[in-house]
């Protein structure tokens, strides 16, 4: 799951980008609201943690821009207002809203349950013909068989999953798997397809991964 953190306090900012990183997430980081709406708007994001109060543009004000540009990206408010009025006024603007302090495992199931309901995933586990993931859990089956996967292969697996019976470009799989700060090399991802292809596909009659020449990958059970 890639994500934008926008948060003022570089204490905090730190401390939650570093969280999010062992869960295994790719996080990006704004010191302010404008920041965050150029990386918002020029970046894709799975979900949005912004702060309230912010410098130069309030998250609030973040928001209904991205808004009236339609982005949709879900939004987390992170805030220390906690009062009922201000969770209502929050709640209108945002998708979902947590208040300061906060246990880092809820700020987790949050994060992953507007994941779920963004994708229209009804359940924990996603699935291609016998080929399962459990998002939670990190555990992926072909047909009952376990398959281990480093994060990154997880993740590109599930970017496939998510986009079933869709080309999956090497842009899109660039900009949902890699920070901003990161090395992108085309041969990387060649490496990770192959990888997993062995994974899932070796011993099996029907193969899930296709290259589709000159545009990307997509998996398919048809």
């Amino acid at each position: 799951m890639k994500v934008l953190l926008v948060e003022d306090d570089k204490k905090l900012a730190k401390n939650i980008e570093e969280g999010l990183k062992k869960q295994n997430f790719r996080v990006d980081v704004a010191k302010d609201g404008e920041e965050g709406l150029y990386l918002a708007k020029n970046n894709k994001y799975d979900v949005l943690i912004i702060d309230w109060m912010l410098p130069k543009l309030s998250g609030t004000e973040l928001i209904k821009k991205l808004r009236e540009e339609n982005i949709h990206t879900p939004a987390l408010i992170l805030t220390a207002k906690s009062d009922i009025e201000d969770k209502v006024e929050g709640l209108s603007i945002a998708d979902d809203y947590l208040t300061k302090p906060f246990d880092f495992n809820e700020l987790i199931a949050r994060l992953k349950a507007l994941f779920r309901r963004s994708k229209k995933l009804p359940e924990n586990i996603i699935r291609v013909g016998d080929l399962e993931m459990n998002l939670d859990t990190k555990e992926v089956k072909r047909a009952g068989k376990p398959i281990e996967l480093m994060a990154k292969q997880f993740e590109l697996l599930k970017l496939l999953m998510i986009n079933k019976n869709k080309i999956v470009t090497p842009e899109m799989i660039e900009e949902n798997l890699w920070e901003m700060n990161e090395e992108r090399h085309s041969n990387v991802i060649t490496a990770h397809i192959s990888y997993i292809r062995k994974k899932i596909d070796k011993g099996f009659d029907k193969k899930l991964i296709k290259t589709i020449r000159g545009m990307g990958y997509k998996i398919s059970d048809e």
